[in-house]
């Protein structure tokens, strides 16, 4: 079965933040860039328009949030969860909603890095934040560019510096200077 057939499967054929049943579409839930279940829900075209230009936001079509909230699906929780951080600005009953809900704790800091102003920053396989001196774990086996050596799974790189590029940390491991790809590591 394709993703996006288990996803309507998931959701029933419902838009999973307001229940609107025409012209779903995937949606996918920063930091991820891939559409899979874990990572993406199925949304209408009226939640999906509102979400990527806030400047067009219908405040009472939000209330839909009073139920989806309550969502088993963790993408679908961190959703509700940023759309009412956001209308809690100006919305009182938003802010309510928010001091009810409940996140896991992985649930609520992958909700809370999505509302950062700044996504370009390096980030683990988790979405944690490095920063300069961060000590990291490589977290699968990773082959070095132009040679034929291989960083083993496991290994740590300490005192990781950051450069232009926000995927890449560098750092040594193994005796030699590397660049690594941020989301292959794990924060110490």
């Amino acid at each position: 079965m394709s993703t996006e057939a288990t996803m309507l499967e998931r959701c029933e054929s419902k838009c999973e933040l307001c229940g609107a049943e025409s012209a779903l579409s995937p949606f996918i839930v920063s930091p991820h860039s891939q559409v899979t279940v874990d990572h993406a829900i199925m949304i209408c075209e009226t939640c999906n328009g509102q979400i990527e230009n806030p400047e067009t936001v219908d405040v009472n079509h939000w209330r839909c949030l009073n139920d989806s909230m309550w969502s088993p699906v963790p993408p679908v929780q961190v959703t509700a969860w940023r759309q009412l951080k956001k209308l809690s600005e100006s919305e009182a009953w938003a802010t309510d909603l928010l001091d009810m809900m409940y996140l896991e704790e992985d649930v609520a800091k992958w909700a809370e890095i999505g509302m950062d102003d700044d996504d370009e920053k390096p980030r683990d396989i988790n979405g944690v934040e490095l920063k300069k001196g961060d000590d990291v774990t490589v977290t699968k086996d990773l082959p070095v560019k132009g040679t034929n050596q291989v960083i083993k799974q496991g290994t740590v790189i300490r005192g990781i510096s950051l450069g232009d590029d926000p995927r890449l940390v560098s750092g040594r491991a193994n005796g030699q200077s590397m660049y690594v790809i941020a989301e292959f590591c794990r924060k110490k």
